[in-house]
């Protein structure tokens, strides 16, 4: 089931949930707008390439839209909608007033110059300056884009605009970027973490973790269970997969991995079939990388009590199924993974106010709203007796639904 079909399906089980009128229903799912560009550019060898850049803004009414911009070859127009879709809850769930958008070029930013990435970027925003803004959209770095990417979008912006720091997130420190939001994924989702083990008394060190990806999100993630004095006995990413059931030394393999490019022949853990990742033995299972990895074909063979989502849409819905009638407890994706969204919004507001936090607040505050954010989702189980994705959902749900009513939506 493509991402979409999953997001929509969760949209109407929560809508049910809240007894949303339908044609409220229907309004909320259809975008606010979808934006669709022709990019041409000349290359540096002097010929002329044309490349479609779009943006989908799905929802304002808590505020402006919010979501990345990817760089691939294929940014599909179906997924964008449904990321677009999944920004406008996750930003509910997280309680930050944002609502929902994604956009993209369909390129391989690793076939392009970084003078053909930055004539493409221009061109790009030139096309859509004025449908994003400060207070109307605000972009980030998604798959293929980056910091230097956003910085551009901000030069480009401010020849229009005036000076304008605050209509991306993401952007260098020296151009106003926050410190914290190069960590802020993986932190987020170990204070998610840590609220949903207070719950039963634990703690981080009390579980052994299996991880899989160890990009930005699962080398901070592994790097403050370490920390914590929890144990990561097995670890993957595309070079491939370690194991060590005495737990895995992970300062020395982050250091491994920045000098050999690779977590092949690291001393300290065996390798294995990256396939059994996702059924090893263990308490907390971690997927940071790809979408649709847990489905019906393994989630019966999946041996973790939890499933911490911080990549996005990791579990579909059929394994969900079976994975929930085997008593295994999900930190759903909206909720775990909005640690990133959350400190972008931090950006935003320093950036507006002109005065920078230090990172100590920004973690203070990311912490804050992560475990505020588990206790509504919490409030909302309890009363409509469901698990911790349909309570995120409908929680998310039915923030935006209550400011759309209050807005006025009908006139």
């Amino acid at each position: 089931m493509n991402a979409l079909a999953a997001t929509n399906r969760n949209f109407q089980r929560a809508a049910r949930i809240l007894g949303l009128d339908f044609k409220l229903e229907r309004s909320l799912l259809i975008p606010f707008r979808e934006i669709k560009v022709e990019c041409t550019i000349p290359k540096d060898d002097g010929s002329l390439v044309s490349y479609v850049g779009f943006r989908i803004q799905h929802d304002n009414a808590r505020g402006p839209m919010k979501g990345g911009i990817r760089y691939h070859p294929e940014v599909d127009p179906d997924e964008v909608n449904a990321l677009a879709q999944l920004m406008t809850w996750k930003t509910a769930v997280a309680n930050i007033p944002y609502g929902g958008a994604k956009g993209g070029i369909g390129c391989n930013p690793g076939d392009l110059s970084i003078n053909e990435l930055e004539r493409l970027t221009r061109v790009f925003t030139q096309k859509i300056h004025d449908l994003i803004g400060v207070q109307r959209d605000v972009p980030a770095p998604d798959m293929g884009t980056n910091s230097q990417t956003m910085a551009w979008i901000l030069d480009e912006y401010s020849k229009f605009h005036g000076h304008s720091p605050a209509v991306v997130t993401g952007k260098p420190i020296a151009l106003g970027g926050s410190l914290g939001r190069e960590a802020a994924t993986g932190l987020g989702v170990i204070f998610a973490t840590e609220a949903l083990f207070a719950e039963y008394g634990k703690s981080i060190a009390d579980h052994s973790f299996v991880i899989q990806g160890f990009g930005n999100v699962g080398s901070w993630a592994a790097k403050s269970i370490y920390e914590r004095g929890g144990k990561v006995i097995a670890l993957s990413d595309i070079t491939g997969a370690i194991k060590n059931p005495n737990g895995i030394d992970i300062p020395a393999l982050i250091k491994h991995k920045e000098n050999n490019g690779t977590l092949k022949d690291f001393s300290g853990g065996d390798a294995m079939d990256p396939n059994e990742l996702l059924v090893q033995e263990c308490d907390v299972l971690m997927p940071c990388a790809l979408g649709g990895v847990l489905n019906k074909d393994n989630a019966a063979d999946v041996k973790a009590k939890f499933i911490i989502e911080a990549a996005n849409h990791p579990t579909d819905p059929d394994a969900d199924e079976i994975l929930s009638k085997k008593g295994v407890i999900i930190l759903p994706d909206i909720y775990a993974n909005a640690g990133g969204v959350t400190v972008s919004y931090f950006e935003w507001v320093q950036n507006i106010q002109g005065f920078m936090w230090d990172e100590e607040k920004v973690n203070h505050e990311l912490k804050k709203y992560m475990t505020n954010a588990f206790q509504d989702i919490k409030k909302m189980c309890k009363t409509h007796n469901c698990d911790l994705r349909m309570g995120a959902f409908s929680l998310g749900l039915n923030r935006v639904a209550h400011a759309t009513l209050l807005r006025g939506w009908e006139a």
